[in-house]
């Protein structure tokens, strides 16, 4: 499949007016989750050729990197691009205390202390979308995005988002604030959000932005045909545990067979089943690599019919994966347990 000549379409991303390409890109690995971290000048380097190959969605937080290193070097990135033309993501909600120790924080006040922060560190007027990265369960969710509504009636922000969010906060949030996007795990291998999150979003007019799209690298063949890197968050992984990753290599392998059937790389066709499964889902994988990007981008040209879907769904059954989906201190703010109080009448 020739790579340069795929051209990556526009789509809407929710109801709400937000226009991003059909891929986005996630910028927190820039920054060391998966492997060391990028110099700015390499990391500004691949998002400018990201750029250029036609993906304007770029995806951080205010928790990537060592003191916020992320925003700060995507903003760096941004001076080097045409800021109209690029969506900017970020997040905003989860401190890191140290190691794998986080809270979670959505008080009013906290909201817009990150935003200001934000803004400053991406050295940038306005962020596209503004996502609480996980649910504050102390604080009524109608608090928190009552803050963000005040964000965007100043033009600090242009669209909402939640990320891990459960249907009932989902309905709250978005009858304060109309939500743009739901950022969610959601691959071959995590596929929890089917059954009720993904209709809801559909009822409300919200997109999905799938996180880990290719299973943390799993379906790109991490740790099953390359060993992981020395300074990799993944060896702490549940899946990638040393009994937990015996018993998952082989739904890799067939992945890997289909692929050949269909003339494309096992990471192509995973992504490509994810954008399959609707228009209103985009893909953000995220890489350090260009040539991975380029091959990420090559699944825009691999075509599958419904029955090709159901195969390849039926080939993964997501239920026998082994280990949990989340890291164990993240566990709790998962979106099964993102239920917040109600405000007080």
């Amino acid at each position: 499949m020739e790579k340069t000549k795929i051209h990556v379409p526009r789509i809407k991303l929710g109801s709400q007016g937000l226009e991003v390409s059909r891929l986005g890109f996630g910028c927190g690995g820039l920054s060391g989750i998966y492997n060391a971290p990028l110099s700015h000048e390499e990391g500004c380097s691949i998002i400018k050729q990201v750029f250029n190959k036609g993906v304007t969605f770029f995806d951080t937080s205010d928790l990537y990197g060592d003191n916020h290193d992320n925003e700060i070097m995507v903003g760096k990135a941004l001076k080097e691009l045409p800021r109209e033309k690029v969506q900017l993501a970020t997040k905003f909600g989860v401190i890191n205390n140290g190691g794998m120790n986080f809270e979670v924080k959505g008080s009013p006040e906290y909201v817009r202390k990150c935003c200001e922060a934000s803004l400053k560190r991406l050295d940038v007027q306005y962020i596209d979308l503004y996502y609480q990265h996980r649910v504050d369960t102390s604080v009524p969710i109608e608090d928190t995005i009552g803050e963000l509504k005040r964000l965007v009636n100043e033009g600090k922000i242009k669209y909402i988002g939640l990320s891990e969010a459960n249907v009932d906060t989902i309905r709250r949030a978005h009858a304060v604030h109309p939500i743009t996007a739901l950022q969610m795990e959601y691959s071959l291998w995590s596929r929890d959000i089917e059954e009720t999150i993904i209709p809801l979003c559909r009822e409300l007019g919200i997109g999905i932005v799938a996180y880990s799209p290719l299973g943390r690298g799993f379906f790109a063949g991490k740790a099953v045909v390359e060993s992981l890197p020395n300074q990799s968050l993944l060896a702490t992984h549940p899946r990638f545990s040393d009994e937990n990753l015996e018993k998952n290599k082989p739904f890799y392998k067939r992945v890997d067979e289909l692929a050949s059937k269909h003339s494309c790389t096992p990471s192509q066709l995973a992504l490509s089943w994810l954008i399959h499964q609707g228009n209103d889902i985009i893909p953000i994988p995220g890489t350090t690599k260009l040539r991975n990007f380029e091959n990420n981008i090559g699944s825009l040209g691999v075509k599958l019919t419904e029955q090709d879907l159901r195969e390849i769904s039926d080939t993964v059954p997501a239920n026998e994966i082994a280990g949990e989906q989340e890291y164990s201190t993240l566990e709790k703010y998962s979106w099964k347990f993102a239920t917040t109080p109600l405000p007080p009448k």
